[in-house]
């Protein structure tokens, strides 16, 4: 059976929630393999870096033994396999617009907001694992992400999908870095209240459940 390697952690959640709008079932479809990465159990278990040597969670291990690594690949390889709903488009155009949007999330939001965090509020985990911008680096990188929020609320509007008009994958991956946020102590930033709404209507969507199931 395929195996999802998972964690805490905004990425392989954004896995999860994406096989559970595919209507994958964790036992039927899939077996999810958890490690603890507040104590660095991915990194010290040998047999898990022989299959991913970065260490990195989540790991999407298929029934050949292939390895698939990163959760926005993870989730194409998913949606090519399990085409039905369609989060990433479904034609040339509709999949180039999703992808704007995400790229443009994760690199303008996703990697400032993650470095920041690293060098402020979860140094103390991440300093002793791998390298780490300096506390007053980290308090800019967050600002700068949450000045990207606040963009991103502006271009949200009253809307509440970025892409296409219906749920997709920059949704979704938007709403877990969220949810992302809140679970370490941040807030949406000030002026984001189309954000706020955004958040406020996926946490109904089944696939939310995740953000509250223990681990």
């Amino acid at each position: 059976m395929t195996k999802l390697h998972s964690s805490l952690g905004p990425n392989p959640r954004l896995v999860r929630m994406f096989m559970i709008e595919k209507g994958l079932e964790e036992g039927k479809d899939f077996q999810r393999v958890h490690y603890d990465i507040i104590t660095g159990e991915n990194r010290q278990d040998a047999d898990y870096m022989a299959k991913n040597p970065l260490g990195t969670i989540p790991t999407l291990e298929l029934d050949d033994g292939t390895c698939l690594t990163e959760s926005w690949p993870i989730c194409e390889f998913i949606e090519e396999e399990h085409p039905a709903p369609n989060l990433f488009g479904e034609t040339s155009r509709e999949r180039a617009e999703v992808r704007k949007w995400a790229r443009l999330f994760d690199q303008e939001v996703v990697v400032p907001m993650t470095m920041g965090f690293r060098a402020t509020g979860g140094r103390p985990m991440f300093e002793p694992r791998m390298s780490v911008v300096s506390q007053e680096a980290g308090a800019e990188l967050s600002a700068m992400s949450d000045e990207k929020w606040r963009w991103f609320d502006g271009a949200l509007g009253s809307e509440n999908h970025f892409a296409l008009g219906r749920f997709t994958f920059a949704d979704l991956l938007v709403f877990a870095f969220a949810n992302f946020g809140f679970t370490v102590g941040w807030k949406l930033p000030e002026g984001t209240d189309n954000l706020a709404r955004f958040v406020e209507t996926h946490n109904q969507r089944e696939c939310a459940g995740v953000w509250q199931q223990p681990e």
